[in-house]
């Protein structure tokens, strides 16, 4: 035993540093190159920086003037929150070629519900929130438990749901001014604000913070990863506990949800 404690104490006195990587030495093209493999997700958004700076640089500074850039905002609003849900779709590895019409018959749902029959605007709001809803998880049901491919799938519902809203709405259109003599609710969204020459809208805001709200929800909680597993391979999350099935029906009912909501924003945006 004595022998075995002084062959210890000869240990205790060797080196114990952990072998490290020296990066003093690399180039910033190979720091570049290491910080683009590990973060995938920044290579668009510095093709698109890229992009808006040589694009206002060819037509003129008045480019990244602070009225011109909210006014491009308050354009993108719309497709900016259909791109969020379609975002969740496309992170489980799907498609969603529906999107747009859930969002057309989810406002004409809203503005029938309205002003047609003369519901509280509020009333008429969840109901379109929940037609788009219903949409989404229709989408889900096929994909999840059906499993049919989520292109053919879409592709269908969207041929349905735009019949659908043909016939519902019969082509009408409800004016902007009895929107605003009825549902004044509706047009929520349209409400702006200026700071400094620079000019927001509620959509804006709304946009902006739903982008938020969803990183945080796919980074910082269980079910985020939960939808990053399912989309990088549903068989090893299946195996290692997770409710694919559970997982794609909330993701594809989510997304119909959130083009719901674009349609608010679109009757905000638009008028009518």
């Amino acid at each position: 035993m004595s022998q075995i404690q002084e062959f210890e104490k000869v240990l205790s006195g060797s080196d114990s540093s952990v072998a490290a990587f020296d990066e003093h030495g690399k180039s910033f093209v190979k720091r570049a190159q290491h910080f683009l493999h590990s973060t995938p997700a920044a290579v668009p958004l510095i093709v698109l920086v890229l992009s808006v700076i040589i694009f206002g640089v060819a037509i003129g500074g008045r480019f990244f003037s602070s009225y011109t850039l909210t006014l491009i905002l308050q354009q993108i609003a719309i497709v900016g929150i259909l791109g969020a849900a379609q975002t969740l779709v496309i992170l489980t590895a799907g498609i969603d070629l529906s999107i747009g019409v859930v969002m057309v018959i989810s406002a004409v749902v809203m503005g029938n519900c309205a002003i047609t029959y003369g519901m509280p605007t509020i009333l008429a709001v969840v109901l379109g929130l929940g037609a788009g809803a219903v949409c989404g998880m229709l989408n889900g049901l096929l994909v999840a438990y059906m499993k049919l491919p989520p292109f053919i799938v879409t592709l269908g519902t969207w041929n349905i749901v735009m019949a659908t809203n043909f016939i519902y709405s019969a082509n009408e259109t409800i004016r902007d001014a009895d929107v605003d003599a009825q549902a004044p609710l509706l047009h929520l969204f349209a409400l702006s604000f200026r700071v400094g020459s620079a000019v927001l809208t509620a959509g804006v805001i709304a946009m902006v913070l739903l982008v938020l709200l969803l990183w945080y929800v796919l980074n910082h909680t269980a079910w985020g990863r939960h939808v990053y597993a399912v989309g990088d391979d549903p068989e090893a999350a299946k195996l290692s506990g997770i409710q694919t099935k559970s997982v794609l029906m909330a993701v594809y009912t989510l997304a119909g949800l959130i083009a719901a909501f674009a349609a608010w924003v679109s009757i905000g945006r638009n008028g009518s």
